[in-house]
């Protein structure tokens, strides 16, 4: 669902895009920001006064990044290519991914171009899928052998604290596999925060879509400017949250900018907001990242959750200030004296003895 706009973009993004002259350079690079509507609605400015992502690195698991993007330099990590086909060339769709999460613009000030969600964070781009038109994409599923498990689990051993999987729509799977599900929790288990996009079929199949299903991962549906769920949006009850997702401007791999509409642009939103989380609170845990991140919701659903909009619309801000509180509540319970912790220390204690006790037993019996 991209539109590239002739390798450029002009004034009046809000009401149709059309082209400029190629030497307008920077025209087209104060036009991509003007365009990026998501930086208000996500109180972005606001949140940035707590932290931009500094010390944080999410892994793009994707097509590639073009790191030479005048947005992105000095932002990516060039990790594998686990496709199968060999290194190809940058892929458009990790390029424009890895921009709003980690996008730095540039000129004055940085003022220009596209601006991602935690602009001091790092990228570690993992290439495990090909671009959406590449011939070769249905010969094998994300152009490799298990390359998403293996992508999931290179991440998780190679320092990413958030791994953002924008493999959405017809770029994921509708069944899911055992070894990447056994890499989800792996990678849980090694304290990465997991985001997928919750897939682009909502207004047909609206299939169960994978990685996002897997339980752990945070499901991202799409929103419009007016936080309205996208009628492509798929509707189901692993959705986590919503997020910008239509007339999105990011970065593409020839230097220029695109206009998309998707869950992916929505998921690498999300995935900058863990960001965010994340290098206010490093030792916070991947449940309460996503706890956060689904208590600072807006428009939440009158019943607290729905499989359209989860349990409602991200906010960067509000994510920032749930982290906070989560973050003084779990400080407070750990200065507890002594003498209130000894029961729950005796409790554990009894615990372990009991489950020695019947693994014994159980080794017992088994002679």
């Amino acid at each position: 669902m991209k539109r590239l706009i002739a390798g450029f973009l002009v004034a009046g993004l809000a009401g149709g895009l059309v082209a400029g002259a190629a030497g307008a350079a920077d025209d087209v690079a104060e036009a991509a920001r003007a365009g990026q509507w998501q930086l208000a609605a996500l109180r972005l400015p606001e949140a940035w006064r707590t932290a931009k992502g500094e010390g944080v690195v999410v892994a793009v698991l994707d097509t590639g990044v073009h790191a030479r993007h005048p947005d992105l330099r000095g932002a990516v990590i060039q990790g594998p290519d686990l496709t199968g086909y060999g290194r190809g060339p940058s892929g458009r769709h990790g390029t424009a991914m890895a921009s709003l999460i980690a996008g730095r613009g540039h000129g004055d000030d940085g003022r220009d171009g596209v601006l991602g969600v935690a602009p001091a964070a790092t990228v570690l781009s993992v290439r495990v899928t090909l671009e959406s038109g590449d011939p070769r994409r249905g010969k094998e599923r994300f152009g490799g052998r298990d390359a998403l498990a293996r992508g999931i689990r290179y991440a998780a051993d190679h320092g990413a604290d958030v791994i953002s999987m924008s493999l959405g729509g017809g770029s994921g799977s509708w069944e899911g596999s055992a070894s990447e599900e056994e890499a989800v929790q792996y990678a849980i288990g090694k304290g990465c925060v997991l985001v997928a996009s919750a897939g682009n079929d909502g207004d047909s199949a609206n299939r169960k879509n994978f990685p996002a299903a897997y339980p752990g991962v945070i499901a991202v549906g799409a929103v419009d400017r007016r936080l309205k769920v996208a009628p492509f949006s798929n509707r189901q009850y692993y959705v986590s949250v919503v997020a910008p997702g239509t007339d999105i401007v990011t970065a593409d791999a020839r230097d220029s900018y695109v206009v998309s509409d998707g869950t992916s642009s929505a998921a690498a939103m999300v995935a900058g907001i863990a960001a965010l989380i994340r290098s206010a609170h490093p030792a916070m845990s991947p449940y309460h990242v996503r706890m956060a991140i689904e208590l600072g919701t807006r428009r939440r659903p009158a019943d607290g959750y729905s499989p359209a909009y989860g349990h409602g619309v991200v906010n960067a801000l509000l994510a920032l200030r749930e982290a906070e509180r989560l973050a003084t509540r779990g400080s407070a319970q750990i200065r507890t004296s002594p003498a209130s912790r000894s029961p729950v220390v005796a409790g554990m204690v009894l615990l372990v003895l009991a489950m020695s006790a019947r693994v014994l037993l159980r080794r017992r019996e088994r002679h």
